[in-house]
């Protein structure tokens, strides 16, 4: 799914829009031990009880792609006889309706996945009547070829409130508040079957993580059955990894800035992509070479890239590039410069000690203090 496939269907999670038609939960304790389950018809839900789940639903669909949301597809082997899609297919075809399905698939979450304190397993059932678009983009929502039955996922942890004061308006006093038991947003969520082309696509699903750093494996790879994407923070160090074994005695300032350069290039030309840029392998080797990476250094990054990331693994390029800064850092000193200014950095050697020069103007500041005089008598400073 893409950036406008994502966005329209974060867009149902309205009271307007709203195409939720069943929701289904488990409260689970510590213990793994199931204190509540309920279903309900979601149209008949009290309002304010409504918009709070919209809010929970629409937060596991938020975030970047590569970053909190992974498009993710089913290996054959799982699309085949018992498969986890058979699974996550007869869940969403019973309507969540079945008590047996939905048991089965909660033993199923609570056997699979650790969490150390009380949780809850949201579940809804969705069925979205897709309105025709023009060619310019406009809908028709009197034309209708297709409907897209979906089921979502959220599991969110259930904390117990903070120990305080409170007004009491009922005796016009402070008084100790009562400590209550709150769902608060997913860690965890997916949608199945994924909306790619703007319908049903049931080899894949789109999966969220709240923690950026480090996915759950036991729920992509166990309980879904996919293969687990690179979180955001492995690509970056993986790709960092690769520059420096590839490059090594070669991984020279200037060949950094022009990578630096040339990635936030390719990134602002596809910034109206609704498909975030990814590189693959030939990627990766493409931008390094155009770097000014030494060609006989690039015999060892075949080698490196299978290593570190895997042969056919590609990563997304938000995620190995910071396009709003460029960093020097040094074990004393740190310079920061927004990305169109990093060119001005100079590397020199002066009195035999490689220095980084900075241009200096007229308007100079230290500790927020505006200086004069140094800046006109002395046309660079060096750090």
């Amino acid at each position: 799914m893409n950036k406008k496939e994502i966005s329209e269907i974060r867009k149902l999670f309205t009271k307007e829009r709203c195409c939720i038609n069943r929701l289904t939960g488990c409260y689970v304790d510590a213990d793994k031990n199931k204190v509540l389950e309920f279903r309900e018809a979601f149209g008949s839900l009290p309002e304010e009880e409504m918009y709070k789940y919209l809010d929970i639903f629409r937060k596991a669909l938020s975030g970047s792609i590569g970053k909190n949301l992974f498009n993710m597809e089913f290996p054959l082997e799982q699309e085949m006889g018992e498969g986890t899609q058979k699974g996550l297919l007869t869940l969403r075809d019973s309507g969540l309706k079945e008590e047996a399905v939905l048991e089965a698939f909660y033993d199923r979450m609570i056997e699979t996945w650790y969490h150390p304190e009380n949780y809850l397993i949201l579940l809804i059932h969705g069925s979205y009547d897709i309105p025709m678009r023009t060619s310019d983009g406009l809908e028709m929502d009197d034309a209708s070829d297709y409907v897209y039955n979906f089921i979502m996922c959220c599991l969110c942890p259930v904390t117990l409130s903070k120990a305080g004061l409170c007004y009491n308006a009922e005796t016009n006093s402070i008084t100790d508040r009562i400590r209550d038991w709150i769902v608060d947003m997913p860690e965890q969520a997916f949608l199945f079957p994924a909306f790619n082309d703007r319908n049903s696509d049931v080899h894949s699903l789109l999966y969220f993580s709240k923690n950026t750093k480090e996915l759950c494996p036991e729920i992509t790879e166990q309980l879904l059955g996919c293969v687990q994407p690179l979180p955001a923070v492995q690509q970056k160090e993986s790709f960092q990894a690769i520059i420096e074994e590839t490059l090594g005695d070669e991984c020279v300032y200037d060949v950094v800035l022009n990578l630096h350069e040339n990635l936030s290039e390719m990134i602002e030309e596809n910034k109206d992509n609704p498909q975030p840029l990814e590189l693959d392998k030939a990627g990766v080797r493409s931008l390094l070479e155009r770097s000014g990476a030494p060609q006989e250094n690039m015999e060892r990054f075949e080698e490196q890239y299978d290593e570190e990331i895997g042969a056919n693994v590609t990563i997304m390029a938000n995620n190995i590039a910071d396009v709003r800064k460029f960093e020097v850092k040094t074990p004393n000193v740190t310079v920061k410069a927004s990305p169109e200014c990093a060119s001005m950095m100079e590397k020199r050697m002066i009195d035999g000690i490689m220095c980084l020069v900075i241009p200096l103007t007229d308007d100079v500041e230290v500790n927020g203090i505006h200086i004069s005089g140094e800046a006109s008598d002395h046309a660079e400073d060096v750090l």
